[in-house]
């Protein structure tokens, strides 16, 4: 009978042990500490974007990883919709056993992902997807890296309003949250300031599938311009569709300035895929590498790795990994609230610039960040704006300056 109660207690001991062990914000040093990164295989800055938060994975790791224990991500494919990242949300939390997610790239679905995060109470640092939404809703554990899409266009009306001062604008965007948030917010800056819209045309992306279906597609659609050029024509796309954009309405000898609302226009690809008709094509963007000293480090390794030069997604998701690490090193315990009060007080100086979590306006949780100019001269990104920052001067192009 003795023999039986201490074997109980023994039993009750190991159990005890173990019990405190998987409770929650506690576990063994060699326990990993898990974020799920929602993902989406076939968007055009994935692999950018992954291979940044490998390397951010990396760093973190071989300086002590989270309060002693190893960082492991968990990818899931969200597929760019609804259901699926909704899905994908539950499985990190509760069978990945994610502490946090990191990640949020199309904002056609990260509203739903972010909303089912909160509701699983679990921390989601948003760092590329821009739907105004995603923090103007009273969701606590969202938290956005990134500027909101009616801020991208901040520094482009800027340099409007100080350089060329246009009369008339078209509006071409594709019909996603992302793209109709920035489009109206030209809009509003063309009614603010008299200039004239002389189209305004949405897209729907679904019906550019390939190459030749878009360009008979978007022909048909920017063929009216070429009657009464606007001296802008603004495009809100990603990669491919602006890549294809530039070249149709180059094609069609529209002599307008050509100037894209950051996302596919920043990508180092499009250069080599519009080729001599991007040239001098103006692109808000949140990021410019030669700006950010601290940049520099993650900019050498990345082309020294990969053989190209990353955009401000890589950047975002760079330093998206690291603002979590730190406050994961920070928090009290892995319980979402502890982690939330470790966010809340975030001030840290990353490759993407500053980021602190303030409420301001119609926004919450919101990290606020200046956007720039930049403009594609001789084959190469160069900044223009602000002035004070700007590695180059505007060169307006060739038709402009042949009617001069």
């Amino acid at each position: 009978m003795k023999f039986k109660m201490k074997q109980a207690g023994s039993f009750f001991l190991i159990f005890l042990f173990i019990g405190i062990f998987s409770a929650p914000g506690i576990g063994a040093a060699s326990e990993p500490v898990i974020i799920g990164i929602p993902h989406w295989e076939k968007y055009s800055y994935a692999t950018m974007m992954k291979n940044s938060f490998e390397m951010a994975l990396k760093v973190i790791n071989e300086a002590g990883g989270i309060k002693g224990r190893p960082l492991k991500l968990v990818y899931a494919d969200d597929q760019g919709k609804r259901d699926a990242g909704e899905k994908i949300v539950k499985e990190l939390v509760k069978r990945a056993g994610a502490v946090m997610m990191v990640g949020g790239y199309a904002s056609s679905n990260t509203v739903y992902t972010a909303r089912m995060a909160n509701k699983l109470d679990i921390p989601f640092l948003v760092c590329t997807a821009a739907d105004d939404r995603i923090t103007q809703r009273k969701w606590r554990n969202v938290y956005r890296m990134n500027p909101p899409a009616s801020e991208y266009t901040k520094g482009l009306e800027d340099f409007f309003l100080h350089n060329i001062k246009p009369k008339s604008m078209a509006i071409l965007y594709e019909n996603s949250p992302y793209g109709t948030g920035s489009a109206l917010r030209m809009m509003w800056f063309c009614r603010e300031h008299d200039i004239e819209i002389r189209k305004i045309i949405p897209y729907h992306k679904e019906r550019a599938h390939t190459e030749a279906v878009g360009s008979a597609y978007f022909q048909r659609l920017i063929a009216p311009l070429k009657d009464e050029p606007p001296d802008v024509i603004y495009m809100v796309s990603y990669l491919k569709d602006a890549a294809l954009l530039v070249k149709k309405i180059r094609a069609l000898k529209i002599n307008a300035l050509l100037c894209g609302g950051a996302g596919g226009f920043t990508h180092p690809k499009m250069i080599k895929m519009a080729g001599d008709a991007v040239n001098n094509l103006l692109t808000a963007t949140l990021w410019f590498n030669k700006l950010c000293l601290s940049s520099t480090a993650y900019c050498s390794r990345y082309v020294e790795k990969y053989s190209i030069k990353p955009d401000y997604h890589g950047a975002e998701a760079y330093s998206a990994l690291l603002v979590a690490a730190d406050a994961l090193n920070r928090t009290e315990s892995f319980r979402s609230k502890d982690i939330r009060a470790a966010l809340d007080k975030t001030d840290l100086k990353t490759p993407f610039g500053p980021v602190r979590f303030k409420s301001y306006g119609i926004f919450q949780r919101q990290n606020s960040l200046p956007t720039m100019v930049l403009q594609i001269n001789q084959g190469q990104f160069v900044c223009v704006w602000p002035e004070n920052l700007a590695t180059s001067k505007f060169t307006p192009p060739r038709f402009w300056r042949e009617s001069d």
